[in-house]
């Protein structure tokens, strides 16, 4: 088993590839499975928290509903004169009293929140009042209340929007604090004085935090702070959860989920408000207590992974078992191939990978033997190039010799045309002399063509005008490759303006693009015929005898293309009978130092 797996064969390096990838496989799956089970976890806890918090508010905006409907039946009722029961105690005034009372006990009665009303009191300011609620009465309550301070506050509310407050009890019987609601007894013709007022204990948002939460730490507080209830906060807590119950209020928001760091541990924090009562629950769980969900999906994630491992030990050994004899006959060939003998061998081929291997190694072999055969005539071929090279650069001083003394017998005789004309020439051959591979100056190539173009303007007796035009000055020390631009201006002469038989101008435009260097030669002759364009650059045949440097278009978009990249060359543009335009593009480049 040590040989099968750490071996130097190749049957052993596959095996521990193979296991290797599915190792890392392994790895792989395994960690995004908990990465995914853990966001999961979080979300369905962020959910469920969201939701409980949704379902206490909602709870809590039921009862709010249900005490501003009985508030508002009472302020509405025509039957309330409290006038009649303040006048006195007579037989008839109690029995109104008592009437008064089983109604609004009536009231309170319809609704399943009716034990946490504290008290439903009507009353006037003549000593009439009727009452009822959880706790007991006293003839001291609407004095009581019309005392407390915070009626004429309440009574400002708006019934659209009445935001609950949390304030001592008025009552004489009961202690504690009190969320009341009040509103003017509308209802009374006799008695515009009266008011109803219903006091609401704390005990229901507690008994509903009591009832729903599920072991979370929760507060529930009024639109300005104070708190009404909470369950499982400790008192070291409650500091920080008033700072960001703060917060929250202050951030404009009725609902929300947040992540933060709360009491030392990442926590999620839940809120919503009623907009109309002002009522918000606030709810927050750790990070912490989610440890159970994610132990349990870590001890499933290495379950998973052993298996993966066990698995991927027993399909590398199938796997390397299979593939070996094929392999050992194509390692069998290649060594053949690296003898000398490029035999097709058939036996290496087959439909599956290794076999496409094997036909891929065999046609290797045949391209290698033609490629050797198309080697030695590229050579052959190269050296008669160089061959003619030589011969067309055979002894350039004796010409250089000889027209320099045509120059001084026209000096001498005063043949300035003759003169102008072969120091043009004089200077075609010197640089023509020294190679067309190498790169120079932009200047140096317009020195080189303002020669050949003194020369053709001779020959054709001013029938074209040249125009350059360079943006930038420091253009004119970019590096071209030699004998760039003379082919191009050549076939504006000879194929733009010469056929179209009329004088015409030659424009050479250099500019900046980029990091590129961009030269436009443009001709107004005859343009070129659509059906030539796509394949003017492509035509490789021999330029006529009749090309001063004997390089042609193909062969400057070639030269281009071999030095910086099949991005750079010509590309060329024409209209028939109205231009010609030719672009060429390089790097930009300029002489170290």
């Amino acid at each position: 088993m040590r040989e099968l797996v750490w071996g130097k064969t190749l049957r052993s390096r596959l095996i521990r590839y193979n296991f290797f990838i599915i190792c890392v496989i392994a790895i792989f799956v395994s960690v995004c499975s908990y990465i995914t089970a853990s966001r999961k976890t979080l979300e369905v806890a962020k959910n469920s928290l969201q939701h409980h918090v949704e379902s206490i508010s909602y709870r809590y905006h039921l009862a709010y509903e249900e005490m501003i409907n009985i508030v508002l039946n009472c302020t509405e009722r025509k039957t309330f004169n409290l006038g009649e029961i303040g006048r006195g105690l007579t037989p008839g005034a109690r029995k109104k009293g008592l009437d008064y009372a089983e109604l609004i006990k009536d009231y309170c009665a319809i609704t399943e929140y009716g034990d946490y009303i504290v008290k439903l009191s009507v009353f006037d300011d003549r000593g009439g009042m009727v009452q009822t609620g959880s706790s007991f009465g006293s003839t001291d309550d609407a004095r009581g209340i019309l005392e407390s301070g915070w009626l004429d506050r309440e009574l400002d509310k708006t019934m659209d929007s009445y935001e609950l407050d949390l304030v001592e009890s008025p009552f004489f019987q009961h202690e504690g604090q009190v969320l009341p609601i009040a509103r003017t007894l509308t209802g009374s013709r006799t008695n515009p004085g009266g008011w109803v007022v219903l006091c609401l204990s704390t005990d229901l948002f507690q008994d509903v935090l009591r009832d729903t939460t599920g072991g979370q730490e929760a507060v529930v507080v009024t639109n300005s702070g104070k708190r009404i209830a909470s369950l499982y906060e400790p008192e070291d807590h409650r500091a920080e959860n008033d700072r960001v119950i703060l917060e929250l209020q202050q951030s404009g928001q009725d609902k929300g989920l947040v992540e933060m760091r709360l009491h030392g541990k990442n926590s999620l924090v839940a809120f919503e408000k009623y907009g109309r009562s002002g009522i918000m629950v606030y709810e927050t769980i750790t990070l912490d207590s989610l440890k159970n969900d994610r132990i349990m999906m870590i001890q499933t994630v290495i379950i998973m992974f052993t298996a993966c491992l066990i698995f991927g030990f027993i399909l590398s050994v199938l796997i390397t078992n299979q593939i070996k004899k094929p392999i050992d006959r194509l390692v069998r060939h290649i060594g053949d191939v690296a003898a000398g003998d490029f035999t097709r061998d058939p036996d290496i081929e087959g439909e599956d990978e290794i076999g496409t291997v094997g036909k891929v190694v065999n046609d290797m072999s045949e391209q290698i033997d033609t490629l050797m055969a198309e080697r030695l005539e590229v050579e052959k071929e190269k050296g008669d190039l160089e061959l003619k090279m030589l011969q067309a650069q055979i002894n350039p001083h004796f010409l250089y010799n000889t027209l320099d003394s045509i120059r001084w017998i026209a000096v001498i005789q005063k043949s300035s045309g003759i003169v102008k004309m072969v120091t043009a020439l004089s200077g075609l051959l010197k640089n023509m002399a020294k190679g067309f591979n190498e790169k120079v100056t932009f200047r140096k190539e317009l020195d080189f063509l303002n020669d050949y173009v003194t020369i053709e303007k001779v020959k054709y007796v001013e029938l074209f005008d040249l125009v350059v035009q360079v943006d930038e000055p420091e253009l004119y020390e970019a590096l071209v490759i030699k004998l760039t631009l003379q082919p191009l201006v050549e076939n504006a002469i000879f194929n733009g303006i010469e056929p179209g038989g009329k004088h015409g101008t030659i424009l050479i435009h250099a500019y900046r693009d980029g990091e590129d260097f961009v030269i436009r030669v443009r001709d107004d002759g005859v343009g070129i015929p659509r059906e030539k364009m796509a394949t003017i650059l492509n035509n490789t045949e021999k330029v006529k005898g009749s090309s001063m440097s004997g390089i042609g278009l193909p062969n400057v978009d070639r030269r281009i293309k071999l030095n910086y990249g099949d991005e750079y060359g010509l590309t060329i543009e024409s209209e028939e009978g109205s231009f010609t335009e030719i672009t060429i593009r390089m790097p930009l480049e300029f002489a170290a130092g």
